[in-house]
């Protein structure tokens, strides 16, 4: 069968393998960069709800993350001097449906995803894009090792901080919307005694969080807090990083120094803003952009990995529908962008936030979450399902 084009993916997280599966189902050839050595780890939790869920299914690949499904027995809020302050299902706070929604490890994903594609698309570690020049019938991509090659479209599926956007629609501070807080987590040893339940301590602008994962030896550790928008040198430095954590929690009690310190001594803790990309359009010539690099919703949402699954989908589905790129980036956009828009919105402010600001919203949240039991939700947010996804259409193999 006559190839449909050739499309540069540039990221191997979650989007870009999930686009380059669809892409060759329709029949496309697909080559995706990506400037990490291998597939990326790091195997802290992500959820995969609704939609999301539908197109894993539509991929056969949802038996292999219903396996590593989390079993996570409950959430434990604490007051600042560790005493406790409500107890409720996982899902309660998640907003999923139990027996449906799925939590598996960030890797296990990233994992899954590639083999399902790793023998039909090319990927090229270890490399990034450098330049993109568009002309009449193509872009010129000239990558960081040196190479120029020439594709029909490029998509950039490289994240919140995504180098694609920056080359074709300009300076990140024009898309990013910081919504007040940083964090960082790491992987620390489980000297903390947990098992299939998380640990979330508060105080106002402050929290701390152990998620224990099973019975691993190891838990997930993270700190978030109220901050001004942080300078790109102290995003940019490990030392720096180390030293506004260390001067934020330094007088905190309960097991946050325990925690500080294993961050510390971790060879490099992901650290981040908590933001949102928000762009007036998700393409510019024969270049788009999917997942967070389009539409990150941030971690306060659990929907960023959803959305990079349906957003895949969704442009994929697109490119096949239409022969003209232009009209196919115009579908996706205006097919998606409901869907988007509404999951970026599920972010909780004021007395309702998950990490309160003040004594009197942490107050008013602790006594919601007392209301809640340790049932699951029968019904998930609406957000979470407010896309009926296309038949697949067109494939090519």
């Amino acid at each position: 069968m006559k190839s449909r084009g050739t499309v540069l993916i540039s990221g191997a997280s979650i989007a870009g393998p999930a686009l380059a599966f669809w892409l060759h189902k329709f029949g496309f050839e697909v080559t995706v960069v990506e400037k990490s050595a291998g597939v990326r780890g790091g195997g802290y939790p992500i959820d995969l709800r609704g939609t999301a869920v539908e197109v894993a299914h539509r991929m056969g690949i949802l038996p292999q993350l219903q396996r590593a499904h989390i079993d996570t027995q409950r959430v434990t809020f604490l007051e600042a001097d560790g005493s406790r302050a409500a107890v409720v299902h996982p899902q309660a706070v998640a907003g999923g449906v139990d027996g449906h929604d799925l939590e598996v490890p960030r890797e296990t994903l990233t994992n899954v995803l590639y083999t399902a594609v790793r023998d039909d698309v090319e990927f090229v570690f270890d490399d990034s894009v450098d330049a993109l020049t568009e002309y009449e019938h193509g872009v010129d991509v000239t990558f960081h090792s040196g190479a120029q090659r020439s594709f029909d479209l490029v998509v950039g599926a490289d994240g919140l901080h995504s180098g694609t956007r920056t080359l074709a629609f300009g300076p990140e501070q024009n898309y990013l919307r910081y919504l007040g807080y940083c964090f960082a987590i790491s992987t620390v040893p489980n000297t903390f005694g947990l098992a299939h339940e998380a640990l979330i301590w508060n105080t106002p602008g402050r929290a701390a969080a152990l998620y224990a994962v099973g019975d691993s030896d190891d838990v997930h550790a993270l700190l978030t807090f109220a901050h001004s928008e942080p300078s790109h040198e102290a995003l940019r430095d490990n030392e720096t990083r180390r030293a506004l954590i260390s001067t934020i929690f330094g007088d905190d009690g309960w097991k946050v120094p325990d925690i500080v310190a294993a961050m510390r001594d971790s060879p490099d803790p992901f650290f981040d803003t908590v933001s949102q990309i928000r762009m007036p359009q998700w393409s510019t010539g024969r270049v788009a952009l999917v997942g967070d690099a389009a539409y990150a919703p941030s971690f306060l949402t659990g929907q960023g990995s959803s959305l990079a699954l349906v957003g895949a989908y969704m442009l994929a589905e697109s490119l096949a529908a239409h022969d003209d790129h232009t009209t196919a980036f115009a579908a996706y956009e205006r097919a998606s962008r409901p869907f988007v828009e509404l999951n970026q919105s599920q972010i909780a402010t004021g007395e309702a936030a998950l990490f309160p600001t003040t004594a009197e919203a942490l107050q008013a949240r602790n006594h919601r979450l007392r209301d809640l039991t340790m049932s699951a939700p029968a019904t998930g947010r609406p957000a979470h399902t407010a896309l009926t996804l296309p038949e697949v259409r067109r494939l090519a193999s």
